[in-house]
């Protein structure tokens, strides 16, 4: 754990898993409430400098990004062991959080004059918070607690990342690796379970919470905020829906679909979770993604061959495992996969599923996992109504040889993002919100960042 700037001993430990080979990695830190307590203490004393000097957070900040870059392909090593993805993917991880850094940093936050006149001068000040809570998941641990901090540093809160338990090793030497350009106590970490993240969340000197994870917890996370008005952002599941319209051509469409449904073996929130198809191109379309499945090599991360690693954790290779069985047992043909992987470790085949519609639970739930379900439609009205039939709202996407006709159904979609032959890439600039139970507030972009403020506007009379 990083405690003011230092690696501190901890008094009880934890087992993490290697979910290639499903056995015991190492052990992790778990932290106690006087360490928190301690953290942050350290996290609000630095604040106080912190927050002052606009000029050195953006100095220290392109330290952090290079610094990262330095140590990329040792943390990825860390990274590829606990969450399984290949190791190509971890580097890009780091890399990423790095570049994310850079665009903060370079991000004007100078005030803005609401009015100037002979009556009165008015500047709305964008002030930080304090000490703001990063809970990152399993899936991308460097990248989402990167990309919190990124924005949070940039206006002068400081930060303390608490990683997912199963992926807390690499987000652990992350943020030891900044403490080499970071003043203590401005970015600290502390891994544990579910009774931590409860204690960090209901924290007194906590003053936001910038969330990612399942919407049950979400909700948790939402009603421990409430009794002291603590600020949070949520980023929740997705269920997201792509829309193949009559005029597209499945030849041409199916690698960037099936890239964008298992994106990092199918865990991201926003990858493709389920696909609309017309039924003139229902089958041509599941023998091309059925093809590419067929061809991936799933095995362990740090292959170069390897296309796709293991499911992270039992838990969720248990949920893809039961969603799939389910569709199979309710009529749905396995075009592709179907059943794990040889051998030891969480890993499952790449599975494309059709022969099946609404109302069958992988199509209503968010599998998280290696598995795409494929149905076809008669209408495009028909197709819009069933994907925004959901209670998620997190992406969604349009593929199209049209790309004006895309861009008017993309505008129908009830999702926070909507891509146009595109699906589940974020950028720095790019706001990323969830509608429905897949968020609140906004991450990514300048109106991001602003989620880590408090407005205040100076009104002086003349």
């Amino acid at each position: 754990m990083i405690i003011r700037g230092r690696c501190v001993k901890p008094e009880a430990t934890f087992e993490v898993v290697n979910p290639a080979t499903g056995r015991f990695l190492a052990n992790a830190p778990d932290a106690t409430p006087k360490q928190l307590d301690d953290t942050m203490e350290g996290a609000l004393a630095a604040f106080h400098s912190w927050k002052v000097d606009d000029a050195a957070r953006v100095a220290a900040m392109y330290a952090a990004a290079e610094v990262m870059e330095r140590h990329a392909a040792d943390l990825a090593q860390i990274l590829t062991a606990e969450q399984g993805k290949p190791l190509r993917e971890s580097v890009a991880e780091v890399e990423t959080t790095a570049r994310w850094f850079r665009w903060y940093a370079d991000l004007d936050i100078t005030p803005e004059v609401a009015e100037d006149s002979d009556v009165r001068r008015v500047v709305v000040h964008r002030r930080p918070l304090g000490p703001v809570i990063a809970i990152a998941p399993w899936n991308f641990p460097i990248q989402s607690a990167g990309k919190k901090a990124a924005q949070a540093l940039r206006v002068g809160n400081t930060v303390v990342v608490k990683p997912s338990p199963f992926t807390p090793l690499a987000t652990l030497k992350w943020v030891e690796v900044l403490q080499g350009v970071l003043a203590p106590g401005v970015v600290s970490a502390l891994s544990g379970g579910a009774q931590l993240g409860s204690w960090m969340t209901s924290h007194p000197l906590t003053r936001k919470i910038s969330f990612t994870g399942s919407t049950a917890t979400g909700k948790l996370v939402a009603a421990a905020a409430v009794p002291d008005l603590k600020r949070t952002t949520l980023e929740l599941g997705g269920n997201d829906a792509a829309i193949v319209l009559d005029d597209a051509d499945p030849a041409a469409i199916a690698a960037g679909i099936f890239d964008r449904g298992f994106v990092n073996c199918g865990q991201t929130c926003a990858a493709i979770k389920r696909v609309y198809v017309p039924e003139k191109l229902h089958d041509e379309l599941v023998d091309a993604l059925a093809a590419i499945a067929d061809n991936k090599v799933v095995g362990v991360g740090t292959d170069p061959t390897t296309d796709y690693g293991p499911v992270n954790n039992r838990i969720q290779l248990g949920i893809v495992t039961d969603l799939v069985e389910d569709a199979l047992h309710k009529g749905a043909h396995a075009a592709a996969g179907g059943t794990r992987h040889d051998g030891e470790g969480y890993f499952y085949r790449p599975t494309i599923l059709s022969n099946l519609d609404d109302g069958v639970r992988i199509v209503d739930e968010e599998q998280f996992g290696p598995a795409l379900p494929v149905m076809s439609y008669k209408t495009l009205d028909e197709a819009l109504a069933r994907a925004n039939d959901s209670k998620y709202g997190l992406g969604g996407s349009v593929w199209t040889s049209d790309l004006e006709r895309g861009e008017a159904v993309a505008d129908r979609i009830e999702a926070g993002t909507v891509w146009v032959n595109n699906h589940a890439q974020t950028l720095p600039h790019q706001p990323f919100a969830g509608a429905k139970w897949s968020g609140i507030g906004v991450e990514n972009s300048r109106l991001g960042m602003l989620e880590f403020t408090q407005v205040q506007a100076v009104h002086v009379a003349r």
